[in-house]
């Protein structure tokens, strides 16, 4: 018979967990493995609330296993270090993104491409370490992880702000990147101003990019122009302003997850140009043929990014004063800020004051 999760490893453990589909986070008990020669072990001070934890709570994707402790936007100081560890010290501050472990020996992970490695380790939901274990994500009170998947968070960033980066920063840096939409004076849409798309702001505009948010909320123009630094604001109800953007812009980086249509997207695009989609929608969206053709165009798809990636992203952020626009929370406010999460009531990412605010809780 498998161990319950406190006694799975030597070190205990606390946090919340979601116990089936209904979602309902509450306090857990649960245990981590001993700090080995490789791991990084950290005291965790913010995690991020992802809508990626939405879903796996809920089991909206299919795939979760319960208990859930989620959590993949985790930052915080580390406490202890393994005999082999090379780049990290106690007192580094540090952050995990979605990763915990990847087979670093295929093509993937040899291009430092670990997000696409078939044997992928998830940093919660269900996913089984190397050795057996599930994995346990961070809303939690400490984090152990191989020194391969730590971040070092750099000093001038603050810590509750940099913790979406590791997932919402990275998700939308690396397509930027990839598909070559990082060149000055490139013009960028981003559709969706939540939590991916207001970070994607950030990034593209450091790019140099010129950029148009393509929104359904025009009560989202002077946030979006103002606070953002966005050039333009396109409302995608309205086909006089969609019919004067045709053809204008080189790349569009979709952050929507829910289902919305593509062909006036396409149009946007000039020719050759990419529309890539880093939302996740539970349903099929429909792919028009036709109007990709005619212009050369590209519907692409894109997932985090490697751990080499990642750490140029967040110093890159560092460089640039990014952060994401995050309401913090306390550990109790957990399941509000869920339903608030499905109702996209938040300016733009629920941070968890894990660090101040977890132990009362026990």
């Amino acid at each position: 018979m498998a161990n319950s999760p406190e006694q799975e490893h030597p070190r205990k453990a606390f946090g919340w967990a979601a116990r089936d589909s209904s979602g309902i986070l509450s306090p857990f008990h649960f245990s981590r493995r001993e700090t080995g020669e490789k791991d990084v072990r950290f005291k965790v001070l913010y995690c991020g609330i992802c809508h990626s934890d939405l879903h796996v709570i809920k089991n909206e994707w299919g795939s979760s296993t319960y208990p859930v402790v989620p959590g993949h936007e985790i930052v915080g100081e580390v406490t202890e270090v393994g005999s082999k560890v090379q780049k990290f010290k106690i007192g580094d501050k540090v952050g995990v993104g979605c990763l915990v472990g990847a087979c670093r020996s295929c093509d993937s992970c040899s291009e430092n491409l670990e997000n696409y490695c078939p044997k992928l380790i998830l940093t919660y939901g269900g996913a089984k370490y190397h050795d057996g274990t599930t994995t346990y994500g961070g809303y939690s009170d400490f984090m152990v992880a191989e020194e391969h998947f730590i971040v070092r968070i750099p000093d001038n960033l603050p810590l509750d702000g940099a913790a979406p980066l590791l997932c919402a920063g990275i998700t939308v840096y690396s397509p930027l990147k990839y598909f070559g939409l990082d060149k000055p004076g490139l013009h960028v849409g981003v559709v969706g101003l939540g939590g991916l798309g207001h970070v994607a702001v950030k990034f593209a505009k450091a790019l140099g990019a010129k950029v148009t948010v393509i929104s359904t909320s025009p009560n989202k123009k002077k946030e979006a122009i103002e606070h953002l630094g966005a050039d333009s604001f396109l409302v995608s109800r309205e086909q006089d302003q969609l019919q004067a953007a045709i053809g204008t812009m080189d790349g569009i980086i979709d952050t929507v997850s829910a289902l919305h249509p593509l062909v006036p997207l396409i149009g946007l695009l000039k020719a050759h140009g990419k529309l890539v989609l880093v939302g996740a929608p539970v349903k099929p969206l429909e792919l028009p043929v036709f109007p990709l053709i005619m212009g050369r165009k590209i519907i692409a798809g894109s997932g985090i990014g490697g751990l080499k990636e990642t750490q140029e992203m967040i110093d890159f952020a560092a460089k640039h004063n990014i952060t994401a626009d995050i309401e913090l929370i306390p550990v109790d406010y957990l399941n509000t800020a869920m339903v608030r999460l499905a109702k996209a009531d938040v300016r733009y990412r629920f941070v968890v004051d894990i660090g101040n605010t977890l132990k009362a809780t026990s």
